[in-house]
């Protein structure tokens, strides 16, 4: 199946600094959507050798392939499997040779990736980069997990130790624990990039988002910032990125953005310098008098319909986020700025409310014993806030929205409970510490979880519940997330898409 090559992709692979040979593979093929890294293990000619058979075989058994998408990425990872292990047998030097890789596949609006190793797949969008692959190694998954910090797992002298290899030995294409599928909507404002280990074992993922930021219509650019970033940081191994960006994606430290803000901040100070000269002229009486006068005939046409504007929102106010929600409009962004508040708030359709500070504005449940409560919202974001202390912290009913980098801790039935037909995108939250389950989905929800940390829920003293408890008919997407900890054991449909209380192979 063809897809439309509606993006622009770069492409940059480097032996690095230390190392003689490149052991690294990219390849792409736009008109198909067909995205590949891969990255050789054995030494010298032998992860050379099968990075090459990898790339072979995958792009051969792609070619023309029908079917769903995870099936075709099965498939074709199987046999470069296979086939890199049966060629390792032929060979006294070949012994062992493997490699790890990531593969996407894009069809119409959506990605599904094939994931095997310690190569990575990043998403950028709305300012933000989210890991959407997990590290299958020792050292990745306590990264993943939190046990450890991003630079203290750049760090480990066991960084490059992985526990999934694709040709090592033989496989069938639904083995556990070997490809790891994921499936994400791709939208035309985002984009993606694929990398070796090369990249995110040197360069922190600030500094990965900060150089996709920097994208201005020019993705080969990007690609080899990265490789640049990667061997200024000491290149100690090969680099291989693969940047693929949107029609619409535009980087917000870009060129354009930079000057789009310029200009808006001309623009204000010609104003304010307009006005200042009017003020020193004289004319402050004549602009009040026809201003008022103009405020006054708008009033009387039309009464109500008039538009109060939000007030400002004070860290000292705890009902001030409810107030300016009363005056929001379709459209609006409400910033709220570090302090205490006090639920419940109930969140209006189209209206985004951003914490300017991610955990600094801490919102607290009342006797309600609701925090935050999202009811028929079709549109919106919920961003950056903390809920402590309720029964509930967050409820969404028939909601819609996006909400991210939220915490929720300190609730006694529940972190989030999402009902009615919910189809609200959750991403990067954290939710901990409560008494009752992290995440409770029912009713005919939809929600996409992606990315979220859902720990330490379910332990009160009552009886022991779930990270995530799902109630039929309820049918959540629920990818790439770090569940652990929790009173009950993570369900069985769970396992494979996320990070569960689970053994690991050795």
């Amino acid at each position: 199946m063809k897809t439309v090559a509606a993006w622009r992709t770069g492409i940059a692979s480097d032996p690095g600094l230390q190392r003689a040979n490149n052991e690294d593979r990219v390849f792409v093929d736009e008109a198909a959507g067909v995205f590949l890294v891969v990255d050789g293990v054995g030494g010298e000619a032998a992860g050379e050798h099968a990075a090459e058979i990898a790339v072979r075989v995958i792009t051969e058994s792609l070619a023309g392939a029908e079917g769903p998408a995870e099936e075709c990425l099965r498939k074709s990872i199987t046999a470069a499997n296979n086939e890199i292990f049966e060629r390792a047998q032929t060979r006294d030097e070949w012994k062992g040779m493997a490699c790890v890789l990531t593969l996407a596949m894009a069809r119409e609006d959506r990605i599904t990736v094939g994931h095997v190793g310690d190569s990575r797949l990043y998403l950028a969008w709305d300012g933000k980069l989210r890991k959407l692959t997990s590290d299958h190694s020792p050292v990745g998954e306590r990264e993943d997990q939190g046990e450890i910090s991003e630079e203290e797992a750049m760090r480990h002298p066991s960084r490059n130790q992985v526990f999934r290899d694709v040709g090592s030995r033989p496989r069938e294409a639904g083995d556990d624990e070997f490809i790891e599928i994921r499936s994400f909507p791709f939208h035309p404002d985002a984009a993606f990039l694929l990398c070796s280990d090369g990249l995110s074992d040197t360069v922190p993922s600030t500094e990965i988002s900060a150089i996709v930021e920097t994208y201005d219509g020019d993705a080969q650019s990007v690609s080899k910032r990265l490789v640049e970033a990667a061997n200024c940081a000491g290149g100690k191994d090969n680099i291989s990125v693969v940047f693929v960006a949107g029609p619409e994606f535009v980087g917000s430290e870009s060129a354009v953005m930079r000057g789009a803000r310029s200009r808006h901040a001309i623009t204000r100070v010609r104003r304010g310098a307009k006005w200042r000269s009017m003020v020193g002229r004289g004319l402050w009486l004549l602009v009040g008098v026809l201003l008022g006068m103009l405020l006054w005939q708008t009033i009387l046409l039309h009464g109500p319909a008039l538009r109060a504007s939000a007030p400002a929102i004070s860290g000292l106010d705890p009902r001030s986020i409810s107030k300016a929600l009363s005056r929001a409009r379709p459209g609006d962004t409400i910033e709220v700025p570090p302090g205490d508040f006090t639920g419940p708030i109930e969140l209006r359709d189209g209206v985004k409310l951003i914490s300017q500070k991610v955990g600094a504005a801490v919102i607290h449940g009342d006797a309600s014993g609701v925090a935050v409560s999202v009811h028929g919202v079709k549109s919106g974001r919920f961003s950056g806030f903390r809920i402590v202390g309720s029964i509930a912290g967050l409820v969404l009913d028939n909601a819609a929205l996006e909400i991210d980098d939220v915490e929720v801790t300190g609730a006694s039935d529940c972190g989030i409970r999402i009902e009615g037909g919910s189809t609200a995108v959750l991403r990067a939250n954290f939710i901990h510490d409560n008494a009752g389950c992290g995440i409770s989905i029912g009713g005919s929800s939809s929600p996409r979880l992606i990315g979220n940390r859902i720990s330490e829920n379910g332990t009160g003293p009552v009886a022991p519940r779930g990270g995530v408890e799902i109630h039929l008919p309820a049918t959540p997407v629920v990818e790439n997330n770090i569940i652990t900890g929790n009173g009950i054991e993570t369900e069985e449909l769970l396992r494979g898409r996320n990070f569960a209380d689970s053994k690991r192979p050795e």
